[in-house]
């Protein structure tokens, strides 16, 4: 039904919450040898449309409650869900049902294109991140990268036979994608999903409701969960794995006293499919072969079955010895195919097989990955990824200033892993609280605007003998005086 709406477009596009029609919407697709495409209806209408021109949609499938609700305005076709379902023929379902059961498994590539043995290495599916200036960057990945990362997680986490997965995380999501969308349905476990993981009293109650084992989420999720849940509504949840931002002490405490569970903390990239290493609340053996705990606090856990990781110097690129900090680089079966269209950054990203993360980190002496810090101007605030240069144009903007009287930073935070800082000479007169009231009316992405307490006036933009901003020193002006 959905196929004979789509035109000849090879690309998808999907602007669906993570639902249970999401989750159809995108196996469907993926059924017929389309190329699911999930849409980050949270980033803001430009985003979304410069996806869906990169990515050369022009269809997207949607529901008409979700673009009211986001403001979003596609520049393509939309085919609305809750239009689609009702045209659904009582034939298409007998159809359906007489295939799926007299057809034997090797022979329905003849009606299901997707499941060609052949299609290994032909696209999964295009996430969108944020490139080096915030405009979105497409990341390839491949059958064979998203059922890898899978098997890989698989023997890493090794699921019970009953698992129950809460799927919170929005598709676009990488681990939302691979997760809780494929694994769970790749390996045979149930899903519990809603559209909102800000809805905390209704996830609390799914998870009661359904017997919820295992939860996927990241920090700041977890945090609102904890704060205005009931403990039994988490009674089942046997294991809380969470990533995408710096899991603090403080909140690691709280899952320990309110949930009774130790948390497992991950680590992983939109271009490594997404999973890189996580630890595990059982035992493994150690390299001189010794069981040891495979949960380590402050680090990320081991690496994935299949998966190399190593430390680079992050100035001359060579290679660091065992144990050094440096950049973090990783090769496996997960890295990406490259970036969309882009040869010049998937080189760059990408160098003999070893994906160059832009994070900081080292390996301890047992193999535990621990991450320092990121070296690209981002800030991982709530599981996303803001862009310092995108948000500086906005403030600009906002101000009517010049280049140079202002300048984004970060420093850490408790709640949302990060927050943005803004240091400035000039605001043309502004106050602070009147640049975020304009970015709110310019309808900046919320995680883009930082607080007018986050505001700091310095006498010059520190820069260094080459012109470029000293980022360094802005970051330790921000620490100081964030602290005083």
């Amino acid at each position: 039904m959905l196929d004979r709406r789509l035109g000849p477009e090879k690309n998808v596009g999907l602007l669906l919450p993570p639902s249970v029609a999401g989750a159809l919407a995108n196996v469907a697709l993926a059924l017929r040898g389309r190329v699911p495409v999930n849409l980050n209806y949270t980033a803001g209408n430009d985003h979304v449309n410069a996806a869906i021109r990169k990515s050369g949609i022009g269809r997207v499938v949607t529901s008409r409650r979700l673009l009211e609700r986001s403001g979003i305005k596609p520049n393509a076709e939309t085919l609305d869900l809750d239009v689609l379902a009702p045209s659904v023929t009582t034939f298409d379902k007998l159809w359906a049902a007489f295939v799926s059961r007299t057809v034997p498994l090797s022979h329905l590539g003849r009606f299901l294109p997707g499941l060609h043995q052949d299609r290994l290495d032909a696209t999964a599916t295009i996430l969108f991140t944020s490139g080096t200036t915030g405009e979105p960057k497409g990341v390839v990945l491949s059958n064979r990268n998203i059922l890898s990362n899978i098997r890989q997680v698989e023997l890493q986490l090794q699921p019970m036979p009953e698992e129950v997965v809460l799927g919170i995380l929005p598709f676009f999501h990488a681990m939302g994608h691979t997760v809780n969308l494929w694994a769970t349905l790749c390996l045979g476990r149930r899903a519990v999903y809603h559209s909102n993981p800000l809805e905390a009293q209704i996830v609390g109650d799914l998870c009661q409701r359904h017997g919820v084992t295992l939860i996927f989420a990241t920090p700041t999720f977890l945090r609102l969960y904890l704060r205005r849940c009931r403990r039994e509504q988490f009674a089942t949840v046997r294991r809380v794995a969470l990533g995408a931002e710096k899991l603090s002490p403080e909140l690691a405490e709280d899952i320990r006293t309110k949930l009774g569970i130790e948390p497992l903390e991950g680590y992983g990239c939109t271009e490594l499919s997404p999973v890189v290493a996580f630890n595990v609340d059982h035992e493994i053996p150690a390299s001189d072969g010794r069981p040891i705990s495979g949960n380590r606090e402050g680090t990320v856990g081991r690496p994935l079955p299949g998966t190399r990781v190593k430390t680079i110097d992050p100035d001359s690129q060579a290679d660091l010895p065992s144990g050094s900090e440096g950049m973090i680089c990783v090769k496996g079966p997960q890295v990406m195919v490259g970036y969309l269209d882009q040869p010049e950054q998937t080189a760059e990203a990408v160098v003999d097989g070893w994906y160059l993360t832009g994070d900081i980190g080292r390996i301890d002496e047992d193999g535990f990955l621990i991450i320092g810090g990121r070296l690209s101007r981002f800030s991982k605030i709530g599981g996303e990824m803001v862009p310092h240069e995108r948000v500086e144009e906005a403030l600009r903007t906002a101000a009517g200033v010049d280049d140079r009287t202002l300048v984004v930073t970060s420093v850490p935070d408790p709640r949302r892993g990060e927050r943005l800082v803004v240091l400035y000479s000039d605001l043309a007169g502004k106050k602070p609280e009147d640049v975020t009231r304009s970015l709110i009316t310019q309808g900046t992405p919320k995680l883009w605007i930082p607080s007018a307490e986050d505001f700091m006036k310095v006498e010059a933009i520190p820069l260094l003998g080459n012109g470029k901003l000293d980022l360094g020193l802005l970051r330790r002006i921000a620490l100081e005086r964030s602290h005083s």
